[in-house]
């Protein structure tokens, strides 16, 4: 029997890592009696060619489509040596960020044509999906706020009010065109809050 694959998405400041924690501890708990695991894993990263090209990806500037062939170059990788070999083992795999961020940063926020992002995706996925993508939805305005006392910003994090209204307009999008694959969670409300909806997803899994 096949894992699941859950992914986490949002805009920067959303505070998907801090909940994609949580929630892996209670998948963790949950599955634990049937032998199986829960694998955590992000993108860009994964594996240890995809973590370089996280370094050379936040933090050098290039080309947009030389930006685009990278994120999908670490996607392949990832696929390859971690999401797949963990599901066809029967585990379940959470990762923070997947294909959806592509389109919603490269393709969203910096304009890349959406049908290049989906020619990519369709070769270096081969039909993957994820089972269910969990999105963060914030106003660009609060996740600054919220990341203005973090660390020194990546190139992402330092982009513009207007690029992050693109990205998540596309998120919004293509959360709009999957319903059955996307759950939309409102992220300015309390952590406790999200918990609970994180809880009753969790229970339909």
């Amino acid at each position: 029997m096949t894992g699941k694959f859950i992914t986490f998405e949002g805009i920067d400041g959303a505070g998907k890592s801090t909940h994609l924690a949580w929630f892996a501890q209670q998948l963790q708990a949950k599955l634990a009696p049937q032998g199986k695991k829960v694998v955590v894993t992000r993108e860009p990263g994964g594996t240890p060619l995809g973590e370089r090209l996280r370094e050379v990806l936040l933090h050098e500037r290039m080309h947009l489509e030389t930006e685009a062939l990278l994120m999908f170059a670490s996607r392949r990788e990832h696929i390859a040596e971690v999401i797949q070999p963990a599901l066809d083992r029967g585990d379940w795999v959470i990762s923070d960020r997947f294909t959806d961020a592509t389109f919603a940063y490269q393709g969203g926020g910096r304009g890349l044509a959406i049908d290049r992002l989906e020619a990519l995706e369709q070769w270096v996925q081969q039909g993957l999906q994820p089972t269910k993508t969990i999105l963060f939805d914030l106003a660009p305005e609060i996740a600054a706020a919220r990341l203005a006392d973090a660390r020194t910003p990546d190139k992402f994090e330092a982009e513009s009010a207007q690029f992050f209204l693109r990205t998540r307009a596309e998120y919004l999008r293509r959360a709009a065109a999957e319903p059955g694959r996307f759950v939309v969670l409102d992220a300015n409300r309390e952590r406790i809050e999200l918990q609970k909806d994180l809880e009753q997803l969790l229970a339909t899994l």
